[in-house]
């Protein structure tokens, strides 16, 4: 099986930090030898795509789970016949993969049925072996044959097979249109077959037709073929000619896609107990067969994660994924892997940060492009250094990746941040799950979401509409309680508003006991620093 690519992502609402760092780390591998692209597990914001554009660079593709699909499987692909195909065909494919069964398709590869061996076995001991309904071609490949004569391509009729000497071993009257006769070196049956206008007359053995003869097929339009093996050698092959349509096979099958999961395929197996599956895509297309013990775990997808190291925050079934290196700059959370790996977490206000010492470690030199989008997920993690996670360690990255990329970052941090708090055209629910992130605590969940902008009176005019919507979420959702944070950009602190069970967490974390939805929390403007600890320690403490 091809080598997949190494996905890097990160959260599943991603901000412009995790976007760029997804780009940043994916070119960096590459340079490394590593197959890597990036990606994102759902709609980027307008921060981002403002940083995206103004760089000349393409969204990362989008993902929706990285579970383990049927099409990531070594199931057997391409792997069919046609109603039309010879029954040797058929045969010799199931031969040649070692599968007792193979799909049947139409001319649109739709599937018709499946075919078994015993399918096979069990039409060779019919009592119908004087019956042909097939091909010139088939015939051909199945006897090993030699065109002489063609005339028609559908080959149907009445097999005799005359093996022995006698020169009335047929009485002329049962030669018509319809027989297909198989005979060796008998020159006065042949010379009667021909004359009645036969469909097909097969000689066997070392034999070759007179030409006299070929004069009188040519007038009749007689089709023949000639082979080298022995008439009862050619007779034991010539019913694998016929058509696979003759066979009474099975046509009620059950298929599985291959964008089924491989969890919903070992479930759905359990249920029906078939040893085989043909597998369809999203056209209805047959593209293969499965084989229920060829079914094993070794087809993970390999990822590597940045912005993020938590089972919340990540993809739909990483439990499947094989990660391969994680980058952060947030707490540790408890994502766990089966084998140890690159763990990097630093203190740092962004995960470009890390990775631009990445690049330095690897001596690797940064693209302008790439250096431009790493500038933009510091300066946005940062809020263009305002950020109390800011550290100097960010800010010599700035002032390295604002000149490889020849950009005032003051200038253009402003323009991105004022990019991204543009609320137009936004629902409120999208400004709400914009920058949310959910976190545990024991047996239940909080949802804190962020947004930053210089215009904090577009969300406070409509405050009681936020709350409402916030309650609606905490009970609908099952969380504990939900918290948006206004950040104001321009005042350098948030605005709190919140569900009802908030309001005493607050009060306590923020030591004002004159807390009320709508309150101005001056300097608050890290979630990762100034919201998310002392949150997360009041809910622990009660808990």
């Amino acid at each position: 099986m091809k080598s997949k690519k190494v996905l890097i992502f990160g959260h599943r609402n991603p901000d412009t930090d995790s976007v760029t760092s997804a780009i940043a780390l994916s070119y960096l591998k590459r340079e490394l030898g590593i197959d890597a692209i990036p990606a994102v597990l759902s709609d980027i914001n307008q921060e981002t795509k403002f940083v995206l554009n103004y760089f000349n660079e393409k969204e990362p593709m989008f993902i929706n789970d990285i579970k383990i699909k049927v099409r990531d499987l070594n199931y057997t692909k391409r792997y069919n016949v046609t109603e039309e195909d010879s029954i040797n065909t058929t045969y010799k494919k199931m031969a040649e993969a070692e599968i007792s069964k193979i799909p049947v398709i139409d001319n649109n590869k739709k599937l018709l049925g499946i075919i078994s061996m015993k399918d096979i076995a069990k039409d060779q001991f019919s009592n119908n072996i004087d019956l042909l309904d097939t091909t010139y071609n088939n015939i051909i490949d199945t006897i090993d044959g030699e065109e002489v004569l063609k005339f028609d391509e559908e080959i149907n009729g009445n097999l005799s097979i005359i093996s022995y000497q006698k020169e009335y071993a047929l009485e002329e009257s049962k030669f018509n249109n319809n027989t297909i006769l198989m005979v060796g070196d008998r020159h006065n049956i042949i010379e009667q077959a021909l004359n009645k206008g036969i469909k097909l007359l097969i000689i066997t053995g070392p034999n070759k037709i007179k030409e006299e003869y070929l004069e009188i097929a040519k007038r009749n339009r007689v089709n023949i073929i000639n082979t080298n093996n022995s008439t009862i050698i050619t007779a034991r092959k010539i019913n694998l000619c016929n058509k696979v349509k003759t066979l009474p096979y099975e046509k009620n099958i059950t298929v599985i896609n291959e964008n089924d999961s491989l969890t919903d395929l070992i479930k759905f197996a359990t249920k029906t107990r078939y040893s085989y599956y043909p597998v369809v895509n999203n056209k209805d297309e047959c593209i293969g067969i499965l084989r229920l013990s060829d079914v094993v775990y070794n087809n993970k997808q390999k990822v590597i994660l940045v912005d993020h190291n938590t089972p919340e925050q990540t993809a739909i079934g990483i439990e499947e994924a094989e990660i391969l290196e994680i980058i952060d700059h947030h707490n540790i959370g408890s994502i766990g892997t089966n084998s140890p790996i690159s763990f990097r977490n630093m203190p740092v206000g962004s995960t470009n940060t890390i990775i631009n010492l990445m690049y330095q470690e690897n001596n690797i030199e940064i693209p302008k492009n790439i250096a431009g989008l790493m500038l933009a997920g510091i300066l946005s993690d940062t809020l263009v250094l305002a950020s109390p996670t800011t550290t100097d360690i960010d800010r010599e990255a700035v002032k390295k990746l604002s000149s490889i990329a020849e950009i005032d970052y003051n200038d253009f941090g402003l323009k991105m941040l004022k990019a991204g708090s543009s609320l137009k055209g936004k629902t409120k629910e999208e400004i709400i799950f914009g920058d949310f992130k959910n976190y545990p605590i024991g047996d239940e969940k909080i949802g804190l979401s962020q947004l930053s902008t210089t215009n904090a009176d577009e969300i406070l005019n409509s405050k009681d509409e936020y709350i409402s919507l916030l309650n609606n979420i905490e009970e609908g959702s099952n969380y504990y309680f939900v918290i948006l944070f206004v950040t104001d950009i321009i005042k350098q602190g948030s605005y709190v508003i919140y569900s009802k069970r908030a309001e005493n967490i607050l009060k306590k974390v923020y030591n004002n006991d004159e807390l009320k939805q709508g309150t101005f929390l001056k300097g608050i403007i890290s979630r990762k620093m100034q919201i998310v600890p002392g949150i997360m320690l009041e809910m622990e403490s009660n808990y």
